[in-house]
């Protein structure tokens, strides 16, 4: 402390010395000395300081010769970035506040109420998450556990992970992990977070269709040039997330989901004989709404989920019961009667005027309103109560924002949370005395 005493008279002296010079009443003493002070003093004070107080931002962890920049401790671990200074970057609509805040209290994550059992109904969101190589192994815990309070509060008991997995176009036969797809060990640190706070969970990996030029492109009309080859391709990418899926003992695993132009193919039989010699939950298939109305879903799966998107001819206005009559008409087309073997494994709708037409169109942003969605769910968690189906998955909440915020203008209008009228309706569809379609349903 004395020498960083002596550093600091001197550079005093220098700064005297350097205003008498301009002053022109004192000669010629050199800059140098001020120049090279200057540095040592703040190089000790931002250095030697928070060693001596224990509180240093360089952090080593064990085994590693590449010290870590500690940008902020939290219960569920330190915010850092390497010493080459990449720092996770916002996506998704979360700002760096909300990737560096810790906007959990201390302590373990808040657990459902009522665990999911057989028979009872499943109530649960789509997490819908990409993934980011700047992401490290304390930000995926993080989220998790901000999702996991969020779904809890809305009394939901089940979550499904959906995450993007790769093509390089509408006849390629290639199927691989790539930039947005998260790795094993991250779906294992959400999966257990999710599994510690009592929610039943979902594997379900989804073809990205970037490159396949939607609209008129999507993962439904996919043509690959060798479907033995596509199959074998599929098969490679999804073990390592079937194993995660069993050590934390998932419920459930999505074999595929909206392969229109798939379904009814051999390689089917291969595939799903392979997921259940490693995951020994269910395996399920998620059908988009259309081809599941139009016909027999021929993937031979032990489960089957529905992406619902029926369109309803109603006005803005609507009451509730229109919208129930609605579905009720699209879902009799299949059958009439109870449905306590069908999951709606995607129903949702976007916040705007004219939704109700097209409540699948995922592009289209027209005037804000909260009302059209909120009466939406109303009507479909009436329509799987009245029909006794096994529950309903909302689409959807990214994984790397914060479910508790406000929707911005330029997000998507599909957004539920942080729209209270919709988190209400959800609320109180999940909070209801429906029991669920039972253990012995037939199909």
């Amino acid at each position: 402390m004395n020498d960083e005493m002596n550093d600091e008279k001197n550079v005093e002296m220098s700064v005297e010395t350097e205003r008498v010079n301009k002053s022109g009443k004192a000669a010629g003493r050199s800059k140098v000395p001020l120049l090279a002070i200057l540095p040592v003093t703040v190089t000790s004070l931002v250095i030697g300081l928070p060693f001596v107080v224990g509180d240093h931002p360089l952090r080593w962890r064990p085994g590693s010769l590449e010290p870590a920049l500690v940008l902020r401790d939290s219960p569920s671990g330190p915010t850092r970035a390497t010493a080459h200074g990449a720092t996770g970057a916002p996506s998704d609509g979360a700002s760096a506040a909300e990737e560096t805040e810790d906007v959990l209290p201390p302590g373990p994550t808040p657990k459902v109420d009522r665990p999911w059992k057989a028979g009872m109904p499943e109530w649960g969101v789509q997490i819908f998450w990409e993934d980011k190589k700047e992401h490290d192994d304390a930000y995926i815990e993080r989220q998790a556990r901000k999702q996991a309070a969020y779904l809890v509060g809305l009394k939901a008991n089940a979550v499904s992970v959906s995450f993007p997995f790769y093509t390089e176009g509408r006849t390629s036969t290639k199927l691989a992990a790539g930039r947005s797809t998260p790795t094993p060990g991250h779906l294992e640190t959400v999966l257990r977070v999710f599994h510690e706070a009592g929610l039943r969970t979902t594997v379900r990996p989804t073809l990205d269709e970037v490159v396949l030029v939607p609209p008129e492109g999507w993962r439904g009309n996919i043509k690959p040039t060798d479907k033995e080859a596509w199959f074998d391709s599929y098969e490679a990418l999804l073990g390592p997330y079937l194993d995660v899926a069993q050590r934390q003992k998932a419920a459930t695993f999505v074999i595929g989901t909206e392969l229109n132009s798939m379904e009814g193919d051999p390689g089917w039989k291969g595939l799903i004989a392979t997921a259940e010699k490693r995951f020994k939950g269910e395996v399920s298939y998620d059908a988009n709404w259309d081809n599941y109305v139009g016909g027999h879903i021929d993937v031979p799966v032990e489960r089957l989920g529905v992406d619902a998107y029926f369109p309803v001819k109603v006005a803005d206005d609507a009451p509730v019961d229109q919208l129930v009559d609605g579905w009720n008409a699209w879902l009799d087309k299949k059958t009439k009667g109870p449905l306590p073997r069908i999951v709606l494994a995607e129903a949702g709708i976007s916040a705007m005027d004219g939704a109700y037409h097209a409540p699948g169109d995922f592009y289209a942003r027209r005037r804000l309103n909260p009302v059209v969605q909120a009466n939406w769910y109303k009507a479909v968690c009436q329509v799987v109560r009245e029909r006794k189906m096994t529950g309903v998955y909302w689409w959807s909440v990214s994984f790397n924002a914060d479910p508790r915020a406000a929707p911005k203008e330029e997000d998507s209008r599909l957004n539920f949370a942080g729209r209270p009228d919709t988190e209400r309706e959800i609320r109180s569809c999940f909070g209801s005395d429906y029991a669920g379609p039972g253990v012995d349903s037939a199909p």
